[in-house]
């Protein structure tokens, strides 16, 4: 009896053991250069821009179409359980985005899994 319970003991612990987490998303760290590769006019889903009214209201334009193959330079790396979740950017020329915004946030595995952004 102590031997099946034994083993049930362990088999139990054993299923309840997890493996390290892998992260399907590149090493990246400040510095490196991404490129924007949206080709239409509609608002971008995992890069974080302002409102359009934001922009607007700063003294921007509101075109995306412009920013079609700009380089960006990420400026900041927040990890999430180890990976990478979100990066900091700003235009790898030094201008603004639209005139108005000097950095924003990405949604890196979404950004790269719907090809809003591409590693250079």
């Amino acid at each position: 009896m102590k031997t099946i319970l034994f083993t049930m003991l362990i088999a139990f612990g054993s299923l309840s053991l997890q493996a390290q987490k892998q992260c399907d998303t590149p090493d990246l760290k400040v510095g490196d250069v991404l490129k924007i590769s949206g080709d239409t006019n509609t608002t971008f889903q995992h890069i974080n821009f302002p409102k359009k009214n934001f922009i607007i209201k700063r003294g921007g334009i509101v075109d995306y179409k412009k920013l079609n193959n700009k380089e960006v330079e990420i400026t900041g790396v927040q990890h999430k359980e180890g990976c990478i979740s979100k990066i900091d950017v700003k235009l790898a020329d030094g201008s603004k985005f639209f005139n108005a915004v000097s950095a924003v946030s990405i949604n890196l595995k979404g950004a790269l899994s719907t090809g809003e952004v591409t590693l250079k």
